[in-house]
């Protein structure tokens, strides 16, 4: 009996962390482009499948100009609560990414960039949910 609960045990961990990394990686695909410009929103949006969880165009995307090694902290020593979110103590260049017209699967976005500071959601050390910028340094 008592093998059997280690096994379950160890087997909800496992799904647990499959769970956080599934989430990570697509945090990485919707947020992190060291190279992104303004005016590579709609392209880069496109190749990299971006969209909402009913196939919609979203109507924001925020793309970090950053490698992951420099925001992954974030979520330990650069960064501090932010509400329910972690709130990164640096500025990142960011481009922001807003849907100005088209349909699912053929959506147009124009770009603007921008330094602030970023707030998003940390799970397990990893950053998982971009939440906002900052626009004041608070």
């Amino acid at each position: 009996m008592r093998t059997q609960f280690v096994l379950l045990l160890s087997a909800t961990v496992l799904c647990v962390n499959a769970n956080i990394s599934e989430r990570y990686q697509k945090f990485i695909n919707q947020h992190i482009f060291q190279r992104m410009s303004v005016d590579r929103c709609t392209s880069v949006i496109a190749s990299r499948r971006i969209k909402t969880a009913d196939n919609e165009c979203k109507e924001t995307n925020t793309f970090i100009r950053a490698t992951t090694g420099l925001v992954k902290p974030i979520c330990d020593h650069a960064g501090e609560p932010y509400g329910e979110m972690t709130k990164s103590t640096k500025p990142f260049d960011i481009v922001v990414c807003k849907l100005k017209g088209g349909r699912p699967g053929h959506c147009e976005y124009r770009g603007n960039s921008y330094t602030r500071k970023i707030a998003i959601r940390c799970e397990q050390g990893l950053p998982v949910h971009f939440d906002r910028d900052i626009v004041n340094f608070e």
